[in-house]
């Protein structure tokens, strides 16, 4: 009797032993599945126009690539290079290439550029005056207060003949550097992101073309003047360096660079927002 009761004991616990073992390997199996089916998300920090236009207009397209891309929107040129410095976000999209080195710079990170995406030409607006020829004596003028920027409006103002740098003025060029202005031009830099708003209260501004947008201008019918297509300040992919080699960035870029984008960038702006690739 103690036999039998011993040998159904040892089956049973045999038994049970080759149950779990099996329903284990079950478990790891599905779970490997899993694993393997798993999306791979992509936080990336962006400006509303264009910037995260464009990013919306490739989720579906980075959906077929295994990336789940989630996009957190900034309306500031500062706190996005903070929050990818401190990999609250994995990339960014909002800046060109010497507002980015300035940065750098100026906060001692080293960020750096994964693609070059698009050029926003900056233009001058007014709801005052229909042509630069109206300027009048005194004028006041809002202008980006970025450094890089704030140097860029004041290129385009001599290269319209509206104000004169020095020759050795870069693009950090400030109103020190300005030797002629013929029209007196009272120079008020602000915030970027602000610019659209100073309209009714000053009689010109210097503005990005995503805030212009924002601002319901159309560079190409409101821009008193504006930057050519061949403006080298093309809008970049911002990443840390470690993440240069990451395939989910190279699979970013690939889509970003894409046929379908470019046309995408010339039907929806119309001009006003160029391809740079």
């Amino acid at each position: 009797m103690k036999k039998n009761i011993v040998t159904l004991l040892v089956s049973l616990l045999v038994l049970s032993l080759v149950f779990t073992g099996c329903t284990k390997k079950e478990e790891v199996a599905t779970s490997s599945d899993a694993k393997g089916n798993e999306s791979v998300t992509l936080i990336i920090g962006a400006t509303p126009v264009p910037h995260t236009e464009i990013l919306e207009f490739i989720k579906p397209k980075l959906e077929e690539e295994g990336i789940n891309l989630e996009i957190k929107s900034f309306t500031d040129y500062v706190t996005p290079n903070i929050a990818l410095s401190e990999k609250e976000i994995d990339a960014n999209f909002f800046q060109h290439l010497p507002y980015l080195e300035a940065f750098n710079k100026e906060r001692g990170l080293d960020l750096v550029s994964a693609a070059k995406v698009h050029v926003e030409p900056l233009g001058l607006y007014s709801k005052k005056i229909k042509s630069v020829d109206d300027l009048k004596d005194g004028a006041t003028i809002t202008i980006p207060n970025d450094p890089t920027n704030e140097g860029r409006s004041l290129i385009l103002l001599d290269a319209n003949g509206i104000i004169r740098l020095k020759k050795d003025a870069g693009l950090e060029a400030t109103e020190k550097d300005i030797v002629e202005n013929p029209k007196n031009l009272v120079f008020k830099p602000i915030d970027a992101a602000q610019l659209p708003r100073t309209l009714d209260d000053v009689d010109v501004s210097i503005i990005n073309t995503n805030y212009a947008l924002e601002g319901n201008l159309n560079p190409k019918k409101d821009a008193l003047i504006i930057e050519g297509s061949e403006s080298p300040y093309a809008n970049i992919i911002t990443i840390r360096p470690e993440d240069q080699d990451s395939e989910k960035i190279k699979k970013l870029v690939t889509v970003l660079q894409s046929e379908e984008v470019k046309k995408f960038i010339e039907e929806k702006y119309n001009g006003a927002i160029v391809p740079a690739f």
